[in-house]
């Protein structure tokens, strides 16, 4: 009885997640006013409440070969530097007799301020590069450009293939991009 419940309420939830925005937010802007890009943050997806601080596997026993967990361990080895298509922010391009030095610079001065991002140096003939985070979506990397751009103007977003994003379990939200109506300047 329970599983079936906790399916039901998987379903509805990426129901609800997917369903496509409503006629409203397509409509055009009223006088005076248009509609902009704005990032936001939501939390992920929750467990149910009636859930918490109940056992919901306690009969659940897994038994399995040495040689299955000595497998998994071996894919997982061996996948562990396969990248996926993603969004990374360019703080660094450049091809001037200095931009070796420049970028190793540039790439120090970044860690120093945004230890928990992933930096990334790179050369291809004749521009060296520097570019940040490791994002799935083009929300999520300009809302890290967002973050980055007091202290690197210049920066800008560019499509790249990425290594996977750490999952915060802790913080789980997920980065999205919404149409906000505001005043015309």
């Amino acid at each position: 009885m329970k599983r079936s419940c906790i399916i039901t309420l998987i379903i509805s939830l990426a129901a609800i997640l997917s369903a496509e925005p409503c006629a409203s937010a397509q409509e055009t802007a009223p006088e005076g006013y248009e509609y902009v890009d704005s990032v936001v943050y939501r939390p992920a997806a929750a467990v149910d409440s009636s859930l918490v601080g109940q056992d919901i596997f306690r009969s659940v026993s897994v038994s399995q070969s040495e040689l299955v967990e000595r497998s998994v361990k071996k894919h997982i080895e061996s996948n562990a530097k396969r990248t996926i298509n993603g969004y990374r922010v360019r703080i660094f391009f450049d091809n001037r007799q200095t931009a070796r030095s420049e970028s190793e610079q540039t790439i120090k001065k970044f860690v120093n301020m945004f230890h928990d991002v992933s930096a990334y140096r790179t050369y291809t003939n004749p521009y060296f590069k520097v570019t940040v985070g490791d994002c799935r979506t083009k929300s999520e990397a300009m809302a890290l450009l967002a973050r980055i751009k007091g202290a690197f103007p210049s920066a800008f977003v560019v499509k790249e293939n990425i290594n996977y994003p750490i999952v915060d379990k802790d913080n789980a939200y997920v980065v999205d991009t919404v149409k906000v109506l505001r005043p015309k300047k």
